[in-house]
C-alpha cells in the first residue's frame, strides 16, 4: 500500500459536503476518513454537520422567519474554520 499525503484541516472542511453526498473519488474518500481518525477537531466538526444536516433537512424554507433566515446566513458568513 502506497503512502497517501495527509489531509489538512481545512482541505476537509472543504470536502465535507462532497463526502456526506457519496462523490469523494476513493483517493479522496480514504484521506477523509483517515484524517478524521486522528483529528479530534474535525471529527467534532463532521459531526456537527452531519446534525445540522439531518435538522435542517426536516425545515421547511417558509417555516423561517426572516430574522431566523437571517441569523442563519450571518452565522455562516462569519464562521471561521478550526
Amino acid at each position: 500500500m502506497t503512502s497517501v499525503e495527509q489531509l489538512s484541516c481545512q482541505e476537509l472542511v472543504e470536502l465535507v459536503t462532497d463526502y456526506l453526498e457519496g462523490a469523494l473519488p476513493e483517493d479522496e474518500r480514504q484521506r477523509f476518513e483517515e484524517h478524521l481518525g486522528s483529528c479530534a477537531g474535525c471529527r467534532k466538526y463532521f459531526d456537527q454537520m452531519k446534525t445540522t444536516l439531518r435538522v435542517t433537512g426536516k425545515l421547511a424554507p417558509a417555516s423561517l422567519s426572516p430574522e431566523a433566515e437571517e441569523a442563519l446566513v450571518d452565522a455562516f458568513r462569519n464562521w471561521r474554520s478550526p
